[in-house]
């Protein structure tokens, strides 16, 4: 299957679960115009924002990793409708933009658009190759939206 990155901001069913309590959380808009960055095509996407027992749970359980990781993709379709779900786990990402000198939200935005490339097919641990594309199309998308470049 090759590797796509059209979406639909036309046609972008976007679902957002809050399993936890927390402040900063992106709201809808936000989630939906990172997404738009990316393209266009049909979509339909659950965002589900998880604390780190969740996380860690589901990390294992999919990933054979016992630690929370900060997003988490789970593809249903990528043609001709890009279905699936992103899990981001909250604490993770907060401490990881701490970390790493960014504000929550470009680090947020960033792990939606790492997330949903990865809905759409794409997986830099195939090789460098891929990893270049996928952050060259990450580079793209964060630029249109304002934001540094999450690599830099």
């Amino acid at each position: 299957m090759p590797a796509s990155t059209a979406l639909a901001p036309a046609c972008l069913d976007l679902q957002v679960q809050r399993a936890l309590k927390a402040s900063g959380l992106p709201n809808r808009k936000q989630l939906h115009n990172w997404i738009r960055a990316l393209g266009s095509g049909a979509g339909a996407i659950t965002i589900r924002f998880v604390d780190e027992a969740e996380g860690r749970e589901l990390n294992e359980a999919w990933r054979g990793k016992a630690y929370p990781t900060n997003v988490l993709s789970f593809p249903y379709e990528t043609e001709p409708v890009l279905m699936g779900d992103l899990v981001l786990c909250w604490p993770v990402v907060l401490r990881e933009a701490a970390e790493q000198g960014k504000t929550v939200e470009a680090h947020c935005a960033h792990l939606v658009i790492h997330g949903v490339l990865h809905l759409c097919g794409h997986d830099h641990e195939l090789g460098e190759a891929e990893a270049a594309e996928m952050e060259a199309i990450e580079q793209d998308a964060m630029a249109k939206l304002g934001y540094p470049d999450p690599y830099a």
